[in-house]
């Protein structure tokens, strides 16, 4: 009886996973940018030089895509000058801990990934600009994250859930970890501007 059990959450864990992959992505989304206000505004953020800034990303890749974030001090330009990045994926490039990751925890990395800040691959993202005592209280709060996490699994323990704790820790409401990284960041967005 207990290994019918185990058998069947393994195909209920696996069928969670095969089912948050269905969806295609659409073309990439337009950039957005919030201020501290949390109005959007469809303008670059030239406004906020001098302050800090956390984007939300997603882009695409030959799976289902990845979902990180990218932060730092924004310039006259708009930019984020010395972009920092931090997300949870599986530690070796190569497809076998990725796929074996799909049913048991595989070591992880949280830094940047191949692709993150080449704009081609960019699929969503939101910008939001943050006070310098609001930026460093996020980067301590992803700094420690860095230090806890060991693994990445795809149903539990995702990019997206990494993702999500830091916004959460940030006060905002997050979308099921089981979508599309596109969909989670565009539902991000807009669960939290309205």
């Amino acid at each position: 009886m207990l290994l019918r059990g185990g058998r069947l959450s393994l195909v209920i864990v696996f069928a969670l996973a095969v089912a948050s992959c269905q969806s295609e992505d659409k073309s990439p989304q337009p950039r957005y940018v919030t201020d501290t206000r949390g109005v959007t505004a469809t303008q670059t953020s030239k406004n906020a030089a001098g302050r800090y800034a956390i984007e939300f990303r997603s882009r695409y890749a030959l799976s289902y895509g990845h979902t990180y974030v990218v932060f730092g001090q924004v310039n006259k330009a708009g930019a984020i000058v010395n972009p920092q990045v931090a997300g949870l994926a599986p530690a070796s490039p190569d497809a076998a801990p990725y796929v074996l990751g799909h049913f048991i925890p595989v070591p992880a990395t949280t830094g940047p990934t191949d692709g993150d800040l080449e704009e081609e691959y960019r699929s969503a993202s939101w910008r939001v600009i943050l006070t310098e005592a609001e930026y460093n209280k996020t980067v301590a709060y992803i700094h420690q994250l860095q230090a806890k996490s060991k693994f990445w699994q795809a149903t539990v323990s995702n990019c997206n859930a990494w993702v999500g704790e830091i916004a959460r820790s940030m006060g905002y409401e997050t979308p099921s970890i089981w979508l599309r990284p596109q969909q989670f960041v565009t539902e991000l967005r807009e669960m939290n501007t309205g």
